[in-house]
């Protein structure tokens, strides 16, 4: 009902009766205003006027369904928001209603108490500052080839971020770089029974509207944030919706037919690594070598100091920069 009521007056160009609203959706009068009374508590701006009725001033800055689905323009993905003021971590909460849940059913939380990232790190995930989200997808495909779906989301936030006029480069797999820094990290993980995938939960961390109190001694020479870099707030509903459609975009032709043609496009056209010397992590182990670019599997190619040729699975390799992250 409160979701049917926000649509309601969203669509309104003035003010609504409570009448004509109980009317529309067969309940009392004494009902809508409670139902305009939590409204208010959550942050919508609503003008009460009597023999008037109501009318929508503002929307809070939040990640609900109401409130992305103005700019969303997919079939599936996003199309079932599971929307939370607080999360130890979206991907575990995901993992725990994947199996039941449709495919592209998306958790949002507004902050993340326990915020994980590739190999075990942390992510700063501060309150109402960031899009904290993972998406759970369900494709009937080998599980040795879940890896690409890191470079979908990577892609993905890729052209998001160009739709709001911010431009972004990837830093294979699972990373966006804007002026040297990380503003977005990617986390893929699976569930699977030999060759059959139960669910993969994608989980994406954009830095927003972050300031630079927002992150510890250890990050600041590495990460910032959209507002850092641009100077003013981002709107993050747009920015989210901007993401999904173009994730959709991209995961249909992998899922239907294991095509990532248009993804491999974007990820070596924005790519930040393909022709710079990196270090090459795999455990304790280190190597570096020359990037020559990324093969139509999403594999990363490095020539080695020898001649010698590698291709790269993202697994758990890590990237860095000769003489520190890039």
């Amino acid at each position: 009902m409160k979701t049917k009521i926000i649509r309601l007056l969203k669509n309104s160009d003035g003010f609504l009766s409570g009448e004509n609203i109980s009317d529309e959706f067969g309940v009392s009068r004494s009902a809508i205003w409670k139902y305009m009374n939590t409204l208010k508590e959550e942050g919508y701006k609503i003008e009460s006027v009597p023999r008037k009725g109501y009318r929508l001033i503002s929307s809070p800055d939040i990640l609900t369904l109401e409130e992305v689905e103005e700019y969303m323009n997919t079939n599936f993905i996003g199309r079932n928001i599971h929307y939370f003021n607080s999360l130890s971590s979206t991907n575990t909460k995901a993992k725990g209603i994947a199996i039941q849940a449709k495919e592209g059913t998306i958790i949002v939380a507004e902050e993340q108490i326990r915020g994980k990232g590739r190999l075990g790190r942390s992510w700063t995930s501060p309150k109402g500052k960031g899009i904290w989200m993972s998406i759970i997808l369900k494709p009937r495909v080998d599980p040795a080839k879940v890896a690409k779906i890191t470079l979908i989301g990577a892609a993905a936030v890729n052209q998001g971020l160009k739709d709001i006029g911010i431009k972004s480069y990837i830093k294979w797999p699972n990373d966006i770089i804007i002026d040297g820094k990380k503003v977005c990290g990617i986390l893929t993980e699976m569930s699977c029974e030999l060759n059959m995938i139960n669910y993969v939960i994608m989980g994406i961390g954009i830095n927003v509207n972050l300031g630079r109190e927002d992150f510890d001694d250890e990050l600041i020479d590495k990460a910032t944030s959209l507002k850092e870099v641009v100077g003013e707030e981002i709107d993050r509903k747009k920015l989210l919706a901007y993401v999904l459609n173009h994730f959709e975009e991209l995961y249909i032709p992998f899922k239907e037919s294991g095509d990532i043609s248009k993804t491999i496009q974007v990820c070596r056209r924005e790519s930040i690594l393909i022709g710079k010397e990196v270090r090459i992590i795999n455990g304790d182990t280190e190597k570096s070598g020359k990037v020559l670019g990324i093969d139509n599997e999403g594999q990363l190619i490095v020539e080695h100091g020898d001649g010698s040729i590698e291709e790269l699975f993202s697994g758990e390799v890590s990237i860095r920069g000769m003489e520190g992250y890039l």
